[in-house]
């Protein structure tokens, strides 16, 4: 198949310059966005100055309304102390009291139902400027492969069409990740600490109340909001960068993994590591940590599988990794063809993790048979000037 360097290049610039004009048409939206959340956030935090002064008045003024009440009561039962007026100033000044305090209170729940709208607005915004800079970050991307070498273009689509948006995807999938981390903090540890902040209003309103059985157990919901938030943290951070890959190495934190995974998604699980194991790099251990991820995501996501087992054996310079599930299984007679047209990304970039590696990788798979998958990597000449840490044969983690 033969291509025409210079239609090519006419198609690329119009595309280019359509590009170009988006771009600037969504950063109008991001700016536009921007300014919008700007002027949310002023008016929120004027609102919550607000709704602090409110609360602290209707303090005062419930204890005022209190104190009017019990000399109205006062006044109305000793006829010989006090005279006719007397009751009637008493009867006013506690009318007068009620009728400020209830309007103070509805100012109170008003303020608290514009704040609600605006912290929702804000979300929302905040949403779109989110949308808005993947958008742009990906249509720069875009972009930039566009201008790249033609003739690189060229050589790639008539030698290797299936490494031509290598580079590409890489890039989209690091983007992806970002977003997905982003869309995690928010709506996980942001939204606790929101809840944190307007649980904790209440605890001081209570406590200045002196109710201090409700502010107990307010404490208490906190205490356990926070330790919630900081598991949430932790888990993120897990799986950004296990930290027991450096200090216990791959085997200890795969059997981690395998024991969280099916405690989280309750599919029966089985590991077992064979062999004395070596520390190798440690960009050869994160590759295999995040083979085995991408295997136990896609089990997850399409193999309706209710047992997953994984074997580990380290011999004669040799990684091999067996996974395989009792799922329902896949042709693998049409799988390059649903490779082909941008489907199975994840068995794409698995396969790719094992190329970069000079390893091997083998999917066997029928439909109501299950799946299996074997990766083999060399790990000879890969270590580091570490000391090797032998492993006994693992006892399987049970399901």
């Amino acid at each position: 198949m033969s291509f025409n360097v210079q239609d090519i290049d006419k198609i690329i610039k119009n595309a280019t310059r359509v590009m170009e004009k988006s771009r600037y048409q969504i950063f109008e939206i991001y700016q536009g966005a921007k300014a919008e959340l700007e002027l949310m956030r002023k008016e929120l935090d004027h609102v919550m100055q607000e709704i602090e002064a409110t609360i602290s008045l209707v303090d005062r003024m419930e204890i005022e309304f209190k104190r009017s009440r019990n000399r109205l009561s006062e006044v109305s039962k000793d006829f010989k102390r006090y005279r006719e007026e007397d009751i009637r100033k008493a009867y006013e000044m506690a009318t007068k009291t009620q009728l400020e305090l209830t309007i103070q209170r509805e100012k109170e729940t008003t303020l608290r139902q514009r704040r609600d709208e605006l912290q929702i607005r804000i979300r929302n915004i905040e949403q779109t400027i989110e949308r808005a800079e993947t958008v742009a970050s990906q249509m720069n991307v875009v972009a930039q492969y566009l201008s790249g070498d033609l003739s690189a273009v060229t050589q790639m689509l008539e030698t290797a069409k299936n490494r031509q948006l290598l580079g590409l995807r890489i890039i989209m999938a690091q983007e992806e990740e970002r977003k997905r981390i982003s869309r995690e903090i928010h709506d996980g540890v942001a939204q606790s600490m929101a809840n944190l902040v307007m649980r904790t209003e209440f605890a001081e309103r209570m406590l200045a109340k002196r109710e201090y059985a409700y502010v107990q157990d307010e404490i208490r919901n906190l205490k356990n909001m926070v330790r919630s938030g900081l598991e949430e943290v932790r888990r993120i951070i897990f799986n950004l960068r296990p930290m027991a890959l450096d200090d216990l190495g791959l085997v200890p934190t795969l059997r981690k993994f395998v024991q969280d995974f099916e405690d989280r998604t309750k599919i029966s699980t089985r590991f077992e590591a064979v062999g004395k194991e070596q520390r190798v790099q440690p960009a050869l251990e994160i590759a295999v940590y995040r083979f085995v991820q991408e295997a136990f995501t896609n089990v997850l996501k399409h193999a309706q599988a209710t047992r997953i087992d994984m074997n580990l054996v380290v011999h004669n310079g040799m990684m091999t990794i067996l996974i395989s599930d009792n799922g329902i299984g896949f042709d693998t007679s049409k799988l390059q063809e649903k490779m082909a047209t941008g489907e199975h990304f994840g068995i794409i970039g698995m396969r790719e993790r094992v190329e970069m590696l000079d390893g091997e990788f083998h999917i066997d798979s029928s439909p109501g048979e299950g799946t299996k998958i074997t990766l083999n990597i060399p790990i000879v000449g890969r270590k580091e000037n570490l000391d090797e840490s032998g492993i006994e044969s693992a006892h399987g983690v049970e399901g």
